[in-house]
C-alpha cells in the first residue's frame, strides 16, 4: 500500500499550484493527478454538481489507481463536498484546501485582508463558518472573481489583466498604512499562477497568502502517521483529464517545477 500512488483532483489546472508543493514535500512518491476539465468550472456550478461530480472522481481514483490518499486541490469541491468524501472513505486520507484565512490573520499587521476565490467557495457554509469564527479577528475584504479562474484555465492574457484589476480595485486600498490591505488570501488554486499580475495591481509590500505548503504538510504528516510514506527512491506524475489532455500537457509545462510525463484521456 505504501507504493501505491496519491490523488490529486481539481476541475482543471490550478491544482497544479498544490501538485508542486506537494512533489517538494513527498518527492519520492508518485502522484495521480486527475483535471475534471470536461465539467468545469467548478467555481460557476452549484454545490450538488460539484459533489457529484467529486465523489466520482474519488471512486475512480480509488478503484482504477489505488490511491493511497487523495488531495482535493480544489476549494470549491473542498467546500462542496470534503465532509461527504471522509464520510464515504473513512479509511482513505482525505485532505482538501481552504482560503488560508488563519494564516492570514497571523500575518496581517493592519488588520485588514482581502480575501479573492470563486463564488461558490465563498458562498458556501464551510467558508462562512471559517470566515464568522475570525471575523472580530480582522476586517475581511471578500470578492467573488467570476470569471477568473476560466480566463487562468484558457491562457486569456487580457482578460487575466482586465479581471484581476477589476477585482483588486473591488477589495480596496493596498499598502502598509493604517487602514490599507496588506494582505491578500488566494482563495482559489489557480491564482498562485498569475501573483506576477496580481501584484501589478497591489504592490510588492502585500502578503500573499496560499495552501499549498500546508496541504503538503499535512498530507505527509497524515501519511507518515499511517506508516505509509515512501522514503526512498524517484517520484513520478500521472497527469489525467476528462477533456482536452493537451491543454493540460501545456499548463504542465508552463506551471510544473518539474516534469511529468504527457497527459491522458480518462473517464470518472
Amino acid at each position: 500500500m505504501s507504493t501505491s500512488p496519491i490523488g490529486v483532483f481539481d476541475s482543471g489546472v490550478g491544482g497544479l499550484s498544490v501538485l508542486n508543493a506537494l512533489r517538494e514535500a513527498l518527492p519520492h512518491e508518485r502522484f495521480v493527478y486527475f483535471a475534471d476539465a470536461g465539467h468545469a468550472p467548478y467555481g460557476e456550478r452549484g454545490d450538488d454538481y460539484v459533489a457529484t461530480r467529486t465523489r466520482a472522481v474519488a471512486r475512480y481514483l480509488l478503484e482504477v489507481h489505488r490511491i493511497k490518499a487523495l488531495v482535493v486541490a480544489c476549494n470549491t469541491a473542498t467546500a462542496a463536498a470534503i465532509h461527504e468524501l471522509r464520510g464515504e472513505h473513512r479509511a482513505l486520507p482525505v485532505v482538501g484546501v481552504e482560503p488560508a484565512l488563519k494564516p492570514a490573520v497571523a500575518a496581517t499587521r493592519t488588520g485588514h485582508i482581502a480575501v479573492i476565490a470563486t463564488r461558490v467557495t465563498l458562498a458556501s457554509r464551510k467558508f462562512k463558518a471559517l470566515h464568522a469564527s475570525l471575523a472580530a479577528q480582522a476586517d475581511f475584504r471578500i470578492v467573488p472573481c467570476d470569471g477568473l479562474a476560466g480566463a487562468i484555465e484558457r491562457g486569456d492574457v487580457a482578460g487575466i489583466a482586465a479581471l484581476s484589476e477589476r477585482y483588486l480595485r473591488e477589495a480596496g486600498r493596498f499598502g502598509s498604512a493604517p487602514g490599507d490591505i496588506d494582505t491578500l488570501v488566494l482563495g482559489c488554486t489557480h491564482y498562485p499562477f498569475i501573483e506576477a499580475e496580481l501584484r501589478r495591481h497591489c504592490g510588492e509590500s502585500v502578503r500573499f497568502i496560499d495552501t499549498g505548503a500546508p496541504v503538503a504538510l499535512q498530507t505527509r504528516r497524515l501519511l507518515a502517521e499511517a506508516g505509509q510514506l515512501v522514503a526512498e527512491g524517484e517520484g513520478a506524475v500521472a497527469l489525467l483529464s476528462s477533456a482536452d489532455p493537451e491543454a493540460l500537457d501545456a499548463a504542465a509545462a508552463r506551471w510544473l517545477s518539474r516534469p511529468a510525463g504527457p497527459a491522458t484521456a480518462a473517464v470518472a
